[in-house]
């Protein structure tokens, strides 16, 4: 399915390709017409800025290196177990909701990463559901994962920062946080 390379949700654009060909056609553009040259470089170098402004705002209040927080979540049966209880191989740590679109389209994939990465510890954390609620959305997607936990008080997002759905987290054997996607 070669198409689903630009699928632009699921980091299917290569960013460092799709710059070389903007960089490519602004400059042929640029050649050809000598009326683009000022608001093509005006515009550009707004882009770069806005995009050097925001990654420096992201890098500057997210927590590079936090280390895997000290909570309790719940198994889906209502039995308590600490998250660090998965700590000692790498870990991805997903917060979804299954009311959130972006998380309803990527939970698939990562329930297939999941089966293919044993050496992973893939960690699902609900954030504010019921267990009703999460097994009836993975009866319904014909989902069958492991690691599907309950955060009813959202506390995970909160003590990581989190600030939309879903969040990916990457931790490291020693559980602590090396990549954050949102």
């Amino acid at each position: 399915r070669p198409w689903t390379a630009l699928d632009l949700r699921d980091g299917g654009l290569d960013s460092t390709a799709g710059l070389l060909v903007a960089c490519v056609i602004g400059a042929e553009l640029t050649r050809r017409h000598a009326a683009l040259r000022r608001p093509l470089l005006v515009s550009t170098l707004a882009g770069i800025g806005l995009w050097l402004g925001g990654t420096l705002m992201l890098q500057a209040f997210a927590p590079p290196h936090a280390p895997l927080p000290e909570l309790s979540v719940r198994r889906l049966d209502g039995s308590e177990l600490p998250l660090r209880s998965f700590q000692g191989k790498p870990m991805v740590v997903n917060l979804w909701a299954s009311w959130c679109p972006p998380c309803r389209r990527e939970m698939p994939a990562l329930g297939a990463m999941q089966a293919r990465r044993p050496d992973v510890a893939f960690v699902f954390v609900n954030q504010g559901e019921s267990s009703v609620v999460v097994q009836g959305f993975l009866k319904a997607q014909g989902l069958e994962m492991d690691n599907v936990l309950l955060d009813a008080a959202g506390q995970l997002g909160k003590r990581t920062g989190s600030v939309g759905f879903p969040t990916t987290l990457f931790y490291d054997a020693q559980g602590v946080l090396r990549f954050r996607h949102v």
